[in-house]
């Protein structure tokens, strides 16, 4: 399974963004899939995930303002970032595992990462 991560970039505090996470190879809605994000200097984190049937769950420092979903006929997973913070600059990773977790082992797929910068 390939991933690749798209829609990073440059806002402001307040503003919103879309990522994007195209799947290929062997996709279909056979994997759990998450977002995860590391900052400068700290460790990655988890941001949100989707399982196969549809269940979605979101760290507490999101919710409320991210959304994840994902369209199966495109093999894609998007993360809505709404009321982005400067917290929230960081490289957003997308990620699909057999099981949905908030610990980035239990992925076994990645993507390359796309660039987030919220400037207050």
């Amino acid at each position: 399974v390939q991933l690749q991560a798209s829609g990073g970039g440059l806002v402001q505090a307040g503003g919103y963004l879309r990522l994007s996470c195209a799947a290929s190879g062997r996709t279909g809605p056979i994997y759990d899939m998450g977002w995860l994000r590391q900052a400068p200097g700290k460790e990655r984190e988890f941001v949100a995930g989707m399982t196969m049937s549809g269940s979605t769950t979101s760290a507490d420092s999101v919710k409320g303002r991210f959304t994840i979903s994902r369209d199966n006929a495109k093999n894609t997973v998007y993360l809505q970032m709404n009321s982005l913070k400067f917290e929230g600059t960081a490289v957003y990773y997308c990620a699909a595992g057999t099981k949905l977790s908030t610990w980035s082992g239990n992925y076994d797929y990645w993507g390359q990462g796309t660039q987030v910068t919220v400037s207050s």
